[in-house]
Formats: C-alpha cells, structure tokens, sequence
C-alpha cells in the first residue's frame, strides 16, 4: 500500500491503536504497511476458508468477523471468537504455517489490509520486536479458546449466555456497553455460546424481566452489569464467597448499585 493512498492513514490510525501493531513505532508501522493491500468484503461473504488460511495474513481495519467452524453435512456453525478493527487472522497459520479448518465471515461491510504469510514472516524476522506484542495476543486468544471449551464442558447455556455478555462489556456512562455483540442476531448468539436461537430467546427474555438487560429493536445493551455478575455468581455456586475470587476476564470495573467503584479483573473457573 502506497503512502498516498486514500486508505492509507486510516489504515495506518487503526494500527496505531491495535493489540497487535499498537506498541511499535509509527515508522515501523509504515513500513509494515508498504506490504499490505487493501480489500473490502461484503457481509456474510467467506473471506478465509481452510484453504487459504496459509496463504494471507489480514488486519481488520474497519467492521467485524467472526472465526467458525462449519459442519459440512448440516451446514450448522460455531462462532469460536468475535475480532474487531486491529485484530489479526488467522495467527495460528502464521504461527506454524499450516491450514487451520476454521472460516472467517464478515458481520458488517468490512476492510481489511492483507500480504502473504510468506512476506509477513520476511517482516517479522527483521523486525523481531513485534514479538513482544504478538505473543500476548496470541496467548489472549488461546485463553478465550481455553474458557469457551471449559464453559461447554461444564456450564449450562444461561451462564454461559451471560458470562459472553460479560466478557464483551465495558463501563461507560450512565450504563455499560457492549463491544461486538450488541446488534448480533439470537441465532448469531446461539453459535457463540454452542445453542440454539429458541434457548437463547428465552434467557435472553428471563435477563430483560430481571432488568439485567434492554432488548430495543434489534439492540441489545447491559443495564446492570452488577446483577449481571451476582446472577454468574449464583450459578457458579460462588454467592457470598466475595467477588475478589472470581476472574471473569473482564477489566474495566463497574459500579455497583450504591455507586462504588467495583473491580472484576477475574477469572470465573
């Protein structure tokens, strides 16, 4: 991608703040991007199958996707991680260089800046400093991964309904919101979480009864995101034992319901 290009500097402002390029210089950054191309998908098109995944390495630039896996005799998906603007795929392919058997499906309308993997590895030998922040992306993901296959193992679809909306939650004033997931359809829901749209529907309607949750046309928004926590507690047998022994994997804190300041950087096992 040339500097002059009309994508390039909001390309370039994006990767300023990613995860995964954020901590490197600006210099750096461009250079990284004169081996970058832009592209843009449309929503619900295959942007990644198996087949290509060893092929490109992408960086989301605007909209969102979702990594699947797919049934090929029922066509049924599981959503195994939502990435946003900044977030890198596949890694693992550009880790170890092999196929991996997942999809990658826009959300939205979405840009992305791609190079082959081979050019990206070219890149990352001469600029080994970018380890620093692609091992602790990497080791992000493998934790989300980790907890999505114990929460199948061991917990029932309500917790695991809430413990998603959880994770995808950020306080902001006067109520939370939700990152990602706040438009998503049920049935998107359901494959994030290993149900159906039909569960999903009536816990999803039980949490706005509660008050936990407003449901607007298609919107979904955390009321009490402090309910939502003692609701996660009670079903994890850990009510009265203080939140400080949980780790949801949650860090911006919340406000309880007198006001006080709450911290929930924790991890539920």
């Amino acid at each position: 991608m040339i500097p002059d290009s009309p994508f390039y500097s909001h390309a370039l402002e994006v990767l300023k703040q990613s995860p995964l390029f954020g901590n490197l210089g600006e210099a750096l950054i461009q250079d990284m991007l004169l081996s970058f191309r832009m592209e843009t998908w449309k929503r619900g098109a295959i942007v990644m199958d198996q087949d290509k995944t060893d092929q490109s390495f992408y960086v989301l630039i605007s909209g969102r996707v979702k990594v699947t896996r797919i049934n090929p005799d029922t066509g049924r998906d599981f959503t195994l991680v939502l990435l946003g603007p900044g977030d890198g795929f596949d890694v693992v392919s550009l880790l170890d260089g092999k196929r991996h058997n997942i999809s990658v499906v826009p959300l939205d309308d979405i840009e992305v800046v791609s190079s082959p993997i081979g050019t990206i590895h070219d890149w990352i030998e001469r600029h080994p400093e970018f380890n620093k922040a692609f091992l602790p992306y990497l080791g992000k993901q493998l934790r989300q991964l980790s907890n999505l296959a114990s929460d199948l193992a061991l917990h029932d679809t309500e917790t695991r309904l809430a413990k998603l909306f959880l994770q995808h939650t950020t306080q902001s004033n006067p109520h939370p919101r939700l990152k990602l997931i706040h438009d998503l359809s049920n049935e998107e829901l359901a494959s994030m979480i290993g149900s159906v749209r039909v569960v999903v529907n009536r816990h999803l309607q039980e949490l706005k009864r509660e008050g936990i949750i407003t449901l607007r046309r298609g919107h979904l928004e955390v009321r009490e995101l402090h309910a939502l926590v003692e609701k996660i507690e009670e079903h994890l047998g850990l009510k009265g034992k203080g939140i400080e022994n949980m780790s949801i994997h949650h860090s911006e804190g919340y406000k309880d319901r007198g006001g006080n300041s709450q911290k929930t950087d924790m991890e539920i096992k």
